[in-house]
């Protein structure tokens, strides 16, 4: 890329993070829409023991979205919501409130990194960010991928819960079937 950046760059990184979170997109269900109606349950289910939620999985997406808007402004630690770093400690059992909770700030870090990103000064987009060894470019693309790379995850898990376990009323959730079609 060109030393020189534009307003339109910082458009693409928008779009990029957009598909990736909450925008239909070819490469198929963003991070958003892997989440849609999923119920407490069926996000603390784990396919063995020391294996990931679909619930970690929100929290840690959360996390790292909150990570690369500190990065890329340079604020210091220890202001994300939830105590610790990384992947969290979740209730168990999981209730569907701090489900809900978690849906919710999942969806306040994508706001606010996207608020940052907007705002970020294009002829720096190329240069190591504030917070960061790396790129601002680098840091927004890759969080962009993380979203997808965790949709992925997600799926994976909804498909291999349905096939161990298919109580009544996922039966009843549009998109899913043992038939392995969303």
């Amino acid at each position: 890329m060109s030393s020189k950046s534009s307003a339109s760059e910082i458009d693409l990184l928008l779009f990029l993070l957009d598909q990736g979170y909450d925008k239909k997109a070819w490469h198929g269900p963003n991070l958003r829409g892997a989440i849609r109606r999923i119920s407490a349950t069926q996000a603390a289910w784990r396919p063995g023991p020391k294996r990931r939620s679909i619930a970690e999985i929100v929290v840690h997406s959360a996390y790292w979205k909150y990570a690369v808007r500190r990065r890329l402004r340079g604020d210091k630690r220890g202001s994300f919501p939830i105590k610790g770093s990384n992947w969290f400690a979740l209730p168990d059992p999981l209730g569907e409130e701090d489900w809900r909770g978690y849906l919710a700030l999942l969806d306040a870090q994508h706001r606010e990194l996207r608020q940052v990103v907007a705002a970020y000064p294009a002829k720096r987009l190329y240069e190591p960010s504030p917070g960061s060894k790396y790129t601002a470019a680098g840091l927004v693309t890759g969080i962009a991928a993380h979203d997808i790379y965790h949709a992925g995850q997600i799926q994976i898990l909804k498909k291999l819960q349905a096939t161990v376990e298919e109580p009544p009323e996922w039966r009843a959730v549009p998109g899913w079937n043992r038939a392995g079609r969303d």
